[in-house]
């Protein structure tokens, strides 16, 4: 696990950080995101998965927009454990919650980095029975890294291959509460 930060260096590296995407260029995303995934889905009736803790702010943001029924679970799936890089094995902090057997899935997350981690829970997904996975996710990292095994149906902004935090993302555990998205200063 990594050392403990202090309060002043997280602060310090929120007034370096490079501001890529700002609040409104994130409505503006998740709205067209809700119109896209609403006419994919509006008639299947989805369990809808946020991958936690990255997934959160952009799941509990994007669920109020999409304006059809739908059931939500949780899952919490980790590469990460509070590194800057993934580890090489996905841990499962809590299963899935609810049935997936002939269902329609949908599965959010924060980032399309190199998509390992949610081609893992896709095929996760797809081994508890369930008819359809569709992914939707708030950032797509740009660059050649991508697991080749995954297509994601949905993104909402394109982003240059840098090290992340804010809207879900973090930097070691902190700052994903931050409104819009950044970069680290260097990295």
């Amino acid at each position: 696990m990594s050392e403990s930060l202090t309060l002043d260096q997280l602060n310090q590296i929120m007034a370096d950080a490079d501001l890529l995407k700002s609040k409104d260029e994130i409505e503006v995303a998740l709205d067209q995101m809700a119109v896209d995934i609403t006419e994919r889905l509006s008639t299947s009736m989805p369990v809808v998965y946020s991958i936690m803790n990255g997934g959160l702010i952009f799941a509990g943001q994007l669920l109020p927009l999409l304006k059809f029924p739908l059931e939500v679970g949780y899952m919490h799936a980790t590469r990460y454990r509070g590194e800057t890089e993934g580890q090489a094995e996905l841990q499962w902090q809590a299963l899935p919650s609810c049935p997936m057997d002939g269902r329609t899935v949908l599965i959010l997350d924060d980032i399309f980095d190199e998509g390992n981690t949610l081609a893992e829970v896709v095929e996760a997904c797809k081994a508890q029975g369930a008819k359809e996975v569709v992914t939707a996710v708030m950032i797509n990292k740009v660059h050649e890294r991508k697991n080749t095994n995954l297509e994601v149906d949905f993104y909402g902004l394109d982003v240059e291959d840098r090290f992340l935090f804010g809207f879900g993302m973090d930097y070691r555990g902190y700052w994903r509460n931050a409104e819009g998205i950044y970069a680290v200063k260097g990295m």
